[in-house]
């Protein structure tokens, strides 16, 4: 009996220490995709015309040359700027 213990214990002790091996773990994002993350004054500049955009986290309006920003939602995923409407000049 005390054989199983040991051993019961043993294996309980070698579970607890690996779950840095579980494969639901995410896997790290390629530092090319943060690389090609547009900023946001970057983006401005390129689309001049636009005046509402989002990165999928906040949602933001243009006004006077300066964007106005939400509070980035819980748990987004930041894409890339995407303009939703344009002046229409």
């Amino acid at each position: 009996m005390r054989r199983f213990i040991f051993s019961f214990s043993l294996l309980l002790l070698i579970g607890g220490v690996s779950p840095a091996l579980c494969e639901d773990a995410p896997p790290a994002e390629p530092a090319e995709k943060a690389a090609d993350m547009q900023s946001m004054k970057d983006f401005l500049q390129t689309n001049p015309d636009c005046r509402e955009f989002t990165d999928s986290c906040s949602y933001c309006v243009v006004t006077d040359g300066r964007a106005e920003c939400s509070t980035p939602q819980i748990a987004c995923i930041k894409k890339a700027y995407q303009c939703t409407a344009t002046s229409g000049k």
